[in-house]
């Protein structure tokens, strides 16, 4: 119950203004700029797709201007050249029975990994592929 008098002046509680709202965070000197972290997500996910010609591509589109980009673009193709490799062997596998078993664990491998990797590079945080073939440098 309130013990307010009909017609007896109230005055107003005066209400804060809501408080300012926060810069937006600077990212730390070194960071990968956002165009960077784009980039590179396109080189792990592209591979998912166009194996890697996504990861070329990005390479060497980028070659000198997006560091970050450059790095995770040769990374994937790392892993794609190392998934081609896998793909022959269990090719040639295939003639003793063997290869057939590894052809669905070489892809889901590939799609889960490029998964994996595209979403740390769209975080900025450089990803290394757990086993791939360091050929380019």
């Amino acid at each position: 119950m309130s013990t307010e008098v009909p017609g007896s002046p109230q005055e107003p509680t005066p209400v804060a203004p809501p408080p300012a709202p926060a810069p937006a965070p600077e990212a730390p000197a070194g960071s990968p700029s956002k165009d960077e972290k784009t980039w590179a997500m396109l080189a792990h996910l592209g591979a998912i797709l166009f194996y890697f010609v996504a990861p070329l591509v990005v390479m060497l589109v980028q070659k000198d201007k997006l560091p970050f980009a450059e790095q995770q673009a040769k990374e994937s193709l790392n892993f794609q050249i190392t998934v081609a490799i896998a793909w022959v062997a269990a090719g040639a596998l295939s003639a003793i029975g063997i290869g057939f078993l590894l052809f669905p664990v070489i892809g889901i491998g590939n799609l889960v990994f490029c998964i994996m990797a595209g979403m740390k590079a769209n975080e900025g945080i450089a990803y290394e592929y757990p086993v791939a073939l360091r050929l380019i440098k």
